[in-house]
């Protein structure tokens, strides 16, 4: 195992478009570090960087001590699990696992010792025989991850693994890629773009948004602290609100306007906001964060709104509102709700939950130094 580290990565295509920038990333040995963001942000990129199928434009990529810069992907003792499997189809599953300890001359009784290990760790023994076309897609994505095991590498590098599998499968393989890291306490750098994976299987998770990271942090941190709108926006589902509206003090409190509804905000906000008086800003609060009922010791915390659809969950119901102003968002409340299209309501705002961001820019979080924790 090692720690994998890069220094101001950067990677430009072509000569002029860049996909990863000044990338500055750590992970610890045996630490699961997930790479999060939308499609075409320059995750893959990066993992391919630091398996070395891309070269890198500037910056250095060090695996444990050694500077991998110039070192082909063959020696840096990385195994890398792709998003398509990657299997030879006229092998077997067992040749498929045997075919990078061959390459290595590796003996054959140890070849067998490290398939039969990995195979009764994933569960696979029975599939050993079996050709790519006689297994299903969780079955082949198995293979894959014992191809990977059996190389004992430093590191695992995960390619949206799962991005094949249908919903249920996704669900149970996450959970076996969580477990196998449990065990292995492999270095593992994994990327996706779906917030479901990244927040269940990250120790940490690394936000990307148009080749450059926009926040680092264990995935509670990331979830409830953002550093700015992007993240917030990325992370959750459905997304977090976002309201515009402007900083005012009344007295010795600070509010947010919307429309023609005045919020007051908590006073740990106070100090954070007072360079932002009169400004325009926004203001987030995740939907579940929103509520048909008042939050107890709370007031001056309610926006007007027509409900548009209501949407039954099962465990909650989404509600979506448009305000007065004509902004929409979404509560997640009660499943049990009574709420109908076209109803004229209050809704409640936990004003402890509340991320006021800068309007300009990466809308930075200007209330995270403020949040407890």
């Amino acid at each position: 195992m090692a720690r994998i580290l890069l220094e101001n990565v950067t990677k430009v295509f072509d000569g002029e478009v860049a996909a990863v920038s000044d990338f500055n990333l750590e992970v610890a040995d045996g630490e699961f570090m997930v790479i999060v963001g939308p499609s075409g942000c320059g995750k893959t990129t990066t993992l391919r960087m630091i398996a070395g199928l891309e070269e890198v434009t500037s910056g250095n990529i060090y695996i444990g001590d050694t500077l991998v810069n110039d070192v082909p992907p063959r020696d840096r003792n990385i195994a890398m699990v792709f998003q398509n499997y990657a299997l030879y189809p006229h092998m077997t599953a067992r040749q498929n696992m045997a075919f990078a300890l061959k390459m290595r001359k590796c003996p054959r009784a140890e070849i067998n010792k490290r398939i039969d290990e990995a195979a009764r760790l994933l569960g696979i023994e029975r599939l050993l025989k079996r050709k790519p076309r006689a297994l299903s897609g969780g079955q082949r994505q198995r293979v894959a991850l014992g191809r990977a095991i059996v190389r004992k590498p430093r590191a695992f590098l995960f390619d949206e693994p799962l991005s094949n599998l249908d919903a249920r499968l996704r669900l149970t393989t996450r959970a076996e890629i969580k477990d196998l890291h449990r065990r292995l306490q492999t270095t593992t750098i994994y990327v996706t773009h779906d917030q479901a994976e990244a927040m269940s299987l990250g120790d940490r998770l690394c936000v990307v948004d148009d080749g450059v990271i926009q926040q680092i942090a264990d995935p509670v941190e990331v979830y409830e602290r953002p550093a700015n709108r992007f993240v917030a926006g990325f992370l959750g589902t459905p997304p977090m609100n976002f309201f515009s509206g402007c900083i005012t003090y009344r007295a010795d409190e600070v509010c947010f306007v919307i429309g023609d509804q005045v919020i007051v905000l908590p006073q740990r906000l106070t100090s954070a906001l007072r360079d932002y008086r009169n400004k325009d800003m926004i203001l987030g609060v995740r939907p579940e964060n929103i509520s048909s009922n008042q939050f107890p010791g709370q007031a001056n915390n309610v926006i007007s709104a027509t409900v548009n659809v209501v949407e039954p969950l099962g465990a909650r119901t989404d509600v979506y509102l448009t305000n007065h102003g004509g902004q929409k968002f979404i509560a997640g409340i009660d499943p049990h709700t009574r709420l109908r299209a076209n109803d004229t309501v209050e809704m409640y705002v936990d004003l402890e939950k509340v991320h006021i961001f800068e309007f300009e820019g990466a809308g930075r979080n200007v209330a995270l130094s403020n949040q407890p924790g």
